[in-house]
């Protein structure tokens, strides 16, 4: 089995390979002969990537399991650990989980024959997110070698810009960060922090983030936000009309973004959701097959 963790775990032709699939899944209508069984580890809200990775599971013909964390025995003080050494003794063969923690660090040294899959972990990875951004970006562009990618707002809190970063940066795309002072993050200092005014017309991508209220141990004002730092109508005027405006979502409309730019022809966010399907597809069938491909069927 393949695991993926951490988006730092891929290189190049990985990612490459993963999305060359992922587009295939897409364009062909057709489907690998995949078999085992998938269970959802989900300790925090999620609509897209819950549902995506649902979808994605059914449309390989993968068993799945539900599993309510309100009704297992995590209630009940059961770790982490423990749970996912119970579904390897069950038979499961993928577990796809997203924590408020850190959890890959948490299960560092602890040897389990499944794949993993992580699905966010706390505002450090998500890896997949990333990938589907990549292959969205890959769509309009073709290669994104130097291409300029503005990815705006809480930084310091957003699991999404480090795993972008990484994967962006391995396929030769130039990404900066941009938002107020406070959401700059400490732990990478080397990105250039840009005033989002100056960037706007220069930009390829233009990824907006939301601010993470349930990560904050501090209040957040946000009456001013949107005037200072957000995707208003007078910057959407602004942006090159090759541009592309993206947002891992949910979306907080007047905030990060205006309803216009999310009405915009130049708007990915919901090619993204799409997207979100065939890439996990991609993912799940790559752990499955521990990096051994079949030919690829008709459906």
């Amino acid at each position: 089995m393949n695991s993926l963790v951490s988006s730092k775990d891929l290189r190049r032709h990985t990612i490459e390979m993963l999305l060359q699939n992922a587009q295939d899944f897409m364009d062909k209508d057709q489907v690998r002969t995949s078999t085992g069984t998938v269970a959802n580890l989900f300790f925090e809200n999620s609509t897209r990537t819950d549902l995506s990775f649902q979808m994605a599971a059914q449309r390989l013909g993968l068993r799945t399991l539900h599993f309510d964390v309100s009704h297992s025995s995590t209630s009940k003080g059961e770790s982490l650990l423990d749970t996912l050494e119970t579904l390897e003794a069950l038979g499961v063969d993928v577990v796809v989980i997203r924590h408020s923690i850190d959890w890959p660090k948490a299960l560092e040294g602890y040897k389990l024959n499944m794949g993993l899959v992580n699905a966010g972990s706390g505002a450090f990875e998500h890896p997949t997110q990333a990938l589907l951004d990549a292959l969205t970006m890959r769509q309009h562009f073709g290669s994104l070698r130097n291409r300029k990618v503005t990815i705006a707002g809480d930084i310091r809190h957003s699991r999404v810009a480090r795993s972008n970063l990484h994967i962006l940066t391995e396929l030769g795309a130039h990404v900066q960060f941009a938002g107020p002072d406070s959401f700059r993050p400490s732990d990478l200092p080397e990105v250039p922090w840009v005033d989002l005014d100056e960037a706007i017309e220069e930009t390829d991508v233009l990824m907006m983030l939301r601010i993470q209220h349930e990560r904050h141990v501090e209040s957040t004002d946000v009456s001013t936000y949107h005037e200072q730092y957000g995707l208003t109508e007078q910057r959407l005027r602004r942006l090159r009309s090759d541009a592309l405006i993206m947002h891992p979502g949910p979306v907080n409309r007047g905030v990060e973004i205006c309803t216009a730019a999310m009405e915009d022809p130049r708007s990915q966010i919901l090619k993204q959701v799409k997207n979100g399907v065939e890439m996990r597809m991609a993912i799940l069938d790559w752990c499955l097959q521990g990096g051994k491909y079949g030919k690829l069927v008709s459906a």
